[in-house]
């Protein structure tokens, strides 16, 4: 993992289990959800602000997830979300749920940004900027852990 990459740890809990103990595969999604949420706070565009200031909504316009690994009760887990492209009115990012060196699940998705009448709109100047600053190259996937 490079620096640019945004960490959120999260510990599995009763309630994001099937009746085994497993992490129920549906609940990836919002652990994934969550670590984007954080992400975005942590460059400065709290959701809510964004759309309350501007109508802009983020919205997931494609998702591929490949599950790797059960996780399970009470495991401590990380998502770890990277930028890997930016357009002009969506960014592609990889997130992968790991638990330690061990990973879960890895996925790409596209977020877009969608104005008040559900219709594209360019990324705002300085969330460009931001995204931008931590978009991992392949340089960056050259340099060792």
């Amino acid at each position: 993992m490079t620096a640019k990459a945004h960490i959120l740890p999260l510990r599995v809990y009763y309630e994001d289990t099937d009746a085994a103990g497993i992490v129920y595969h549906a609940n990836y999604l919002r652990f994934m959800e969550r670590g984007r949420t954080e992400f975005l706070r942590e460059l400065g565009h709290d959701l809510a602000a964004l759309r309350a200031g501007t109508g802009i909504n983020w919205a997931v316009k494609r998702l591929a997830i490949e599950y790797i690994a059960p996780g399970r009760l009470d495991e401590a887990l990380l998502v770890v979300t990277t930028v890997e492209a930016l357009r002009g009115a969506s960014v592609d990012l990889r997130q992968q749920v790991k638990r330690g060196d061990t990973m879960l699940t890895d996925s790409t998705l596209t977020l877009v940004c969608m104005n008040a009448a559900g219709r594209p709109v360019r990324l705002p100047p300085d969330a460009r900027r931001a995204l931008g600053e931590r978009a991992i190259t392949a340089r960056d996937d050259m340099t060792p852990d």
